[in-house]
């Protein structure tokens, strides 16, 4: 419990802080209430010449890995020699990433390769798959190219999206325990708790678990007309209400709760190992000749700057780990039983619930109001009724003995 706010809890001041309950409209209220719950490889060429039926082009790949393949490259829409310009000079201006994976869907295999090899005479006279194929072996290892060019157009989007996630979880956490008001709430429900249990082995509690949160919803009073999150919000309002807006001390809450730690390991990995690739083709590359030149030249550039942004990346994920354990050690819970996924629901469902609550309790006070004006109202108008009564009987005794 060190370092916990339950260890703060048992000082002197900070116990002296909890709100006096009114015993008698506790004990009326809740001693007898008990919660209602707990609660794919590429296609294999045939080997054989075949004359296309729409024209004399020769096509010597599987015809429907050719004609998906045709499909493809209509919708690239540029000749193939300035398509295999533009992946050499790593050009995302001419190319998007769905593009550049679909180029990498329709990479040659060995087997092709070694078909296409010994293709002798006009290549003009061969189907638009074969003549694409051919253009991709005159790039070594394309396929690797291919691929260090989707990640690279991908990269800053996927820096930007990992690093907004990783921010909004830091903040999520550090708002978490820096907000005193959600720290007297929290310590206001351990004394309530113990109030209840008055004179039971509960009656003492140092501490409770965070999903306990969610069960103040679950107890309702004997007269099953208010739960105690109703009652909570009752005794703040009355008492203490400068912490009813304590939600907004949690801005970050309610997106950390749509994010998964695991996620974010996935992604960082995935950019670490991209990283990776890039730096192995770098220097596979610097025996390719003039072919990958600007390749080399482009690749190079992009390194430098990436190495730097994901050095960044390293750094901010590494606090979101400590950050987390950081918030599990604040409740005092064990980060096996409640991670940090299932700690910030729990906080952004007992918000929703809290803020409910408090509006229903508004909203029946106001109803209360109106009902006493109302009544005060009726037993006003019948009070003038009855003023009036005797002066009217008066008036009519006068009326008649002048008669």
């Amino acid at each position: 419990m060190q370092g916990s706010l339950w260890a703060d809890t048992q000082r002197s001041d900070e116990a002296s802080k909890a709100p006096e309950f009114d015993m008698s409209e506790l004990e009326s209220l809740f001693s007898a209430a008990m919660p209602n719950s707990d609660r794919g490889s590429a296609d294999k060429s045939s080997g054989r010449a075949s004359l296309g039926h729409k024209s004399d082009k020769v096509h010597l790949i599987d015809l429907r890995r050719a004609n998906n393949c045709e499909i493809m490259l209509t919708k690239v829409k540029m000749p193939l020699a300035d398509l295999m310009s533009s992946v050499l000079a790593l050009d995302d201006s001419l190319l998007d990433a769905d593009q550049v994976d679909n180029l990498i869907k329709f990479c040659p295999t060995k087997e092709e390769m070694d078909l296409l090899k010994g293709i002798n005479g006009k290549k003009e006279n061969l189907g638009k798959c074969e003549q694409y194929f051919l253009e991709l072996m005159k790039v070594p290892r394309v396929e690797s190219k291919l691929r260090v060019f989707s990640f690279k157009i991908q990269f800053r989007s996927q820096v930007a999206d990992l690093s907004g996630n990783l921010n909004i979880v830091n903040s999520s956490s550090t708002e978490i325990r820096n907000s005193a008001k959600l720290k007297r709430i929290m310590q206001t429900i351990l004394s309530l708790g113990n109030a209840l249990n008055q004179g039971t082995a509960r009656g003492s509690a140092i501490g409770f678990r965070l999903d306990s949160l969610l069960k103040l919803i679950d107890t309702r009073a004997r007269n099953n007309k208010m739960t105690l999150m109703h009652y909570l919000c009752k005794v703040l309002a009355d008492k203490l209400p400068e912490l009813l807006d304590f939600p907004k001390d949690l801005v970050s809450l309610e997106a950390a709760s749509k994010i998964q730690l695991k996620s974010l390991a996935e992604e960082m990995q995935a950019i670490s190992k991209g990283l990776e690739k890039v730096e192995q083709e770098l220097t596979a590359s610097e025996n390719d000749g003039r072919v990958s030149e600007n390749f080399r030249k482009t690749l190079k550039e992009f390194l430098i700057v990436a190495e730097a942004e994901v050095r960044a990346l390293t750094s901010l994920y590494s606090n979101v780990g400590r950050n987390a354990d950081a918030l599990t050690l604040y409740f005092g819970e064990d980060p096996a039983r409640c991670p940090f996924e299932q700690e910030v629901t729990t906080l952004v469902n007992f918000v929703r619930m809290f803020i409910r609550a408090h509006e229903e309790n508004c909203k029946q006070q106001e109803m209360e109001k109106k009902k006493a004006q109302k009544e005060a109202e009726n037993e006003k108008m019948k009070l003038n009724a009855q003023k009036k009564d005797p002066e009217l009987l008066r008036s009519q005794i006068r009326s008649t003995r002048t008669k």
